[in-house]
């Protein structure tokens, strides 16, 4: 049971980026500056699964630095070490980072672990809603034109 726990806060986690990213970028919100030295802008490359496949989708080289980088992330940072003090599945601090989570009493921890994961469940769905309007087309009250 720990094994399915772990994946599916880590899909959460993942999930709740990408439809936070999908949101914000749909409303036009990109990062300043250029994403590469011949100067394309971030703003240049579209929303959605046409920045990954499409005429004008990130290069593949983009793609591989992304991929690398997300590949670093998971074997070297976003792991759960043995005998750090790690209290439940998916505590990724370590024994090195805490943002006050043990100022907060027993109850409430639950409650914010049970919070996390409702809300990563939900933003699964909500990812997964984004994309299949994506592929189907329209627009949607909240993201505008897909």
């Amino acid at each position: 049971f720990d094994r399915l726990r772990y994946v599916e806060i880590k899909h959460g986690r993942i999930a709740q980026l990408a439809f936070l990213g999908q949101i914000v970028t749909r409303a036009g919100i990109h990062l300043d500056g250029n994403i590469d030295y011949a100067g394309h802008s971030f703003d240049s490359y579209p929303n959605g699964l046409a920045a990954i496949n499409g005429p004008d989708a990130i290069p593949g080289a983009g793609f591989g630095q992304i991929f690398a980088f997300i590949g670093a992330l998971e074997l070297g940072v976003m792991k759960d070490i043995e005998g750090t003090g790690n209290e439940f599945v998916g505590d990724f601090r370590n024994g090195a980072i805490d943002f006050g989570w043990d100022t907060f009493d027993e109850e409430t921890q639950l409650s914010k672990r049970a919070i996390e994961l409702n809300n990563g469940r939900a933003a699964m769905m909500g990812i997964l809603g984004l994309m299949v309007h994506e592929e189907l087309g329209g627009t949607l009250p909240v993201v505008g034109d897909m």
